[in-house]
């Protein structure tokens, strides 16, 4: 089963390489869903759950939404397309977040982008 928790952020950035508008710097106003994929517990404080909502919701403000909101992504990421920042968050929640199954980052009402673990190359 999966679990879902959306989060919200604002950043800036610039894409260095690109040719057109997104070169100059502008910003958005971000979602995030982070994924958890488990079963469902059995017994013990986490009973009937895959993980406790309020558990992810700590960790996930404390490891992401901390570091990138309000804040120019080229700070920490170099070329911070959508997919770049996808990648620099997984690294950084996966190794507290090990059952982390899938990140979607929408970078406007319409465009987004998703990294599942099974994409992931170790």
């Amino acid at each position: 089963m999966q679990i879902r928790k959306q989060f919200k952020f604002e950043a800036a950035h610039q894409l260095p390489h690109h040719p057109g508008k997104c070169s100059r710097p502008h910003g958005h106003s971000y979602r995030l869903d982070v994924a958890v994929r488990g079963s469902v517990q059995n017994d013990g404080p986490g009973a009937g759950m895959v993980d406790d909502f309020d558990v992810l919701e700590e960790l996930v403000q404390r490891t992401i939404i901390d570091e990138v909101d309000h804040r120019s992504l080229n700070d920490f990421i170099e070329n911070p397309t959508c997919e770049m920042i996808l990648q620099w968050m997984w690294k950084r929640l996966q190794p507290s977040l090990p059952r982390l199954d899938e990140l979607v980052l929408w970078e406007t009402a319409s465009a987004c982008a998703v990294l599942r673990a099974d994409e992931q190359s170790a």
